[in-house]
């Protein structure tokens, strides 16, 4: 038997959510089929595993923001609803690449893009962006680039 794609395994589990009336549930994988939704029609695509990934990895760093901004305000009710959600969310994501994990993908992308400098992050960015999408923060491996970049300029 195929495996299901990630498509139709959100679209599974919320029917499981609906016969076991697990509304909590329910309502968070019914957001991220909205998303979805709205990117199928407002850009005309089928959405596929990457393009999907791409939308939950969005859609974990809003709920991370919120949660942020949620126990600043002090309000634990919303910093509760968000986890919860982040958590649903993150069930649909591959598993979280390690420290040493993410600096190797960046030393193999300065080498293979022969990236110099920081006027080359674009060049090794487009080429760990694929690999590292819903696997890392982007921001953090930003950072990861940028630094051995600053390191190859010395």
């Amino acid at each position: 038997m195929t495996e299901l794609n990630l498509k139709s395994r959100i679209q599974e589990d919320m029917k499981q959510a609906m016969r076991a009336q697990d509304k909590q549930r329910l309502n968070a994988v019914r957001l991220i089929l909205a998303a979805v939704k709205q990117i199928e029609v407002d850009q005309r695509i089928a959405v596929d595993d990457q393009i999907l990934l791409g939308i939950l990895d969005k859609m974990a760093k809003q709920r991370r923001d919120s949660i942020t901004q949620y126990q600043a305000a002090n309000r634990q009710d919303l910093v509760d609803q968000e986890q919860f959600e982040l958590g649903v969310i993150q069930t649909y994501m591959p598993a979280q690449l390690s420290e040493a994990e993410i600096d190797q993908l960046v030393a193999e992308a300065i080498q293979s893009s022969q990236a110099q400098s920081i006027k080359d992050m674009g060049k090794a960015m487009g080429q760990l962006k694929p690999k590292v999408q819903g696997r890392a923060d982007i921001a953090l491996v930003s950072n990861r680039l940028k630094q051995q970049l600053e390191q190859l300029a010395d």
